[in-house]
């Protein structure tokens, strides 16, 4: 897979069985109970909705490392995606191949944190008050200089309209999109999220990634 897209904050099955159909590649559900998005249990049903192929990520905050990674096996997540204010040390036994963390991007010092993390995958966040889901488009001018080999997704206020600007200026590995596909939260749009699909996945081929994705 060399461009990833993904919808989080899916909270139906209807909805997930929606976002695949759509041509996403991945389904983000969150176990924040903070979150708008919460799944919570009901993730059961989200997931079992999700054909084989996509990939099923679960999202966290500050959650410990015992239980991320039992609430891992109870639900078959193929990746875990930190958002909060985790210590990279309290993590190191998790396989990198499984860790995504999320870094919230303030300034062009927020992209030091990447360093302290051994994940194959990072994703570049808004930084907004709390933990993300707010809209907010991240920095893309201090994300298209950052330096590093490590693959990358997008996320911040992406929506269908302004996709296709957010990878021509950073050209990521994927992007992540939630509120930008939704008519409620949690709830998302069929024809946003189609539009979504298309317009990244046009975008994608016309500026490749600087750092792909590992097949």
């Amino acid at each position: 897979m060399s461009f990833l897209i993904k919808i989080c904050g899916v909270t139906t099955p209807e909805d997930a069985a929606m976002v695949a159909r759509a041509g996403a590649d991945a389904i983000g559900v969150n176990f924040w109970p903070g979150s708008k998005r919460f799944a919570g249990e009901a993730a059961k049903e989200v997931l079992a909705a999700v054909p084989a192929g996509i990939l099923k990520f679960g999202v966290f905050v500050n959650a410990p490392a015992s239980e991320v990674l039992d609430t891992v096996g109870r639900f078959g997540l193929d990746r875990v995606q930190l958002h909060g204010d985790e210590r990279s040390e309290d993590f190191r036994d998790l396989p990198p191949e499984l860790l995504v963390r999320a870094i919230r991007v303030r300034d062009a010092g927020s992209l030091a944190e990447a360093d302290t993390w051994n994940a194959h995958l990072l994703l570049y966040d808004a930084f907004v008050r709390g933990y993300g889901g707010g809209g907010a488009t991240a920095p893309w001018a201090e994300l298209a200089t950052a330096s590093g080999s490590r693959p990358f997704l997008l996320a911040g206020g992406l929506d269908p309209d302004n996709v296709r600007r957010a990878i021509a200026a950073t050209r990521p590995a994927g992007v992540d999109v939630a509120s930008g596909v939704e008519f409620a939260p949690g709830r998302k749009d069929p024809a946003r999220v189609r539009a979504f699909v298309f317009a990244a996945r046009a975008a994608a081929a016309e500026f490749p990634p600087r750092h792909a994705l590992a097949s």
